[in-house]
C-alpha cells in the first residue's frame, strides 16, 4: 500500500502556526493527537539559550507533555520534569489548558549536555476530582523522551500507547518540532490493530532533517493523515499553542512576601533587588519602598 507522501512528495510547505489536532477513527478503535510546536520550542530554547542537544530534549519534552495534556487532561494544567542520572541535568515542562507551555532548562557540576538515558521522568496532572496524579518512570539506557512517555502511559494511564516527538535543529534555530500520539481504544478489534501496528512501524522515529516531521514542516494535518492513511477518521478538535510564560510583577511580590521580616529587612538594605524569571529571562525590579511596604503592619 502506497502511502501519500510516497505517491506524491510534499513540496516544501510554509510555516504555519502551532496548533494541535485531535481525530479518532470512524470505528471507533483509535484517537490520535498530532501537535506541531516549533514556534513555541524556538521560543523557549531562545528564552533558554540552547539549541544543542539539550535543547532538543527540552523541546521533545515540551511536545510530549502537550500530547499528555490533550489526551489525558484537556482541561488541566500538566507538568513533566526529568532527572538525569547523575542529577545534575533538570528539564521542566509546562503545558497549561490555554494552549501556553514553557520549558526550563537546568545543568550543574560542569554538566555540558542532557542525556534523558537512566534518568528518571515525573508527570505530574490535576485529576477530575481535584487531586494531583504523579507517575514516575525509568528511562532506560540510551532511551529517549518518546520511550519514556510510552512508558508512564503504560503504567501511570494504563492505556496502550504509541507515541514519538522530535525536534529538528538547523543552523540554530528550530526548523521543526511536533509529534503524535496514537491511542487504543476497547473497541480496537484484531484487524485495524494489525494494520495500525504494521503502520505505525514506519513512525516509531520521526527525528532528523530526513524524517518524515521535517519533510512534512511538522504541519499536523499531513501528518494526522499520513497515520490514518485508508482508515476513515473525523476530526474531534483543533486548538492553538503558543509559548506562554506565566511570571509577573505581582507572582515576584507574593515569592518575597512569603520571606520572613527578618530576610526583608535584609533586602530593604539593598538599593534595587533584580530577578529575573528562569523560565523566559524577564528581569524584574524590586524597589526598597515595595519591600517596606510588606513590612507594615497592615
Amino acid at each position: 500500500m502506497t502511502s501519500p507522501s510516497e505517491a506524491n512528495p510534499p513540496a516544501q510547505t510554509p510555516q504555519g502556526t502551532d496548533r494541535v489536532l485531535r481525530a479518532m477513527t470512524d470505528d471507533g478503535a483509535f484517537r490520535v493527537v498530532v501537535a506541531r510546536t516549533t514556534d513555541t520550542a524556538q521560543a523557549a530554547l531562545a528564552a533558554q539559550n540552547t539549541f544543542s542537544i539539550s535543547g532538543m530534549v527540552l523541546s521533545e519534552l515540551i511536545t510530549g507533555t502537550v500530547l499528555v495534556r490533550e489526551t489525558m487532561a484537556p482541561t488541566h494544567r500538566v507538568q513533566s520534569l526529568l532527572r538525569t542520572a547523575d542529577h545534575r541535568g533538570r528539564l521542566v515542562a509546562d503545558a497549561h489548558p490555554d494552549g501556553g507551555n514553557r520549558g526550563l532548562l537546568s545543568r550543574s557540576g560542569g554538566l555540558t549536555e542532557i542525556d534523558p538515558g537512566d534518568g528518571s521522568l515525573e508527570v505530574l496532572r490535576t485529576l477530575h476530582t481535584g487531586e494531583l496524579h504523579r507517575g514516575v518512570v525509568h528511562v532506560p539506557a540510551q532511551g529517549s523522551i518518546s520511550q519514556a512517555l510510552m512508558s508512564y502511559m503504560a503504567s501511570s494511564e494504563q492505556v496502550a500507547t504509541m507515541l514519538a516527538v522530535a525536534c529538528v535543529i538547523d543552523g540554530g534555530r528550530v526548523a521543526a518540532a511536533g509529534g503524535y500520539m496514537v491511542q487504543l481504544l476497547p473497541e480496537v478489534g484484531r484487524g485495524p490493530l494489525a494494520i495500525m501496528t504494521e503502520r505505525l512501524r514506519d513512525f516509531e522515529r520521526i527525528d532528523g532533517p530526513d524524517g518524515i516531521l521535517a519533510k512534512l514542516a511538522a504541519e499536523p494535518e499531513p501528518l494526522l493523515e499520513e497515520l490514518l492513511y485508508g482508515m476513515p477518521y473525523t476530526p474531534l478538535g483543533d486548538s492553538p499553542l503558543s509559548f506562554q510564560c506565566r511570571c509577573s510583577a505581582v507572582r515576584v511580590m507574593s515569592a518575597l512576601a512569603s520571606l520572613s521580616k527578618t530576610d526583608i529587612n535584609e533586602l530593604v538594605r539593598e538599593p534595587i533587588i533584580e530577578m529575573s524569571c528562569d523560565y523566559c529571562g524577564k528581569s524584574y525590579a524590586v524597589t526598597p519602598e515595595q519591600l517596606k511596604g510588606m513590612l507594615d503592619p497592615s
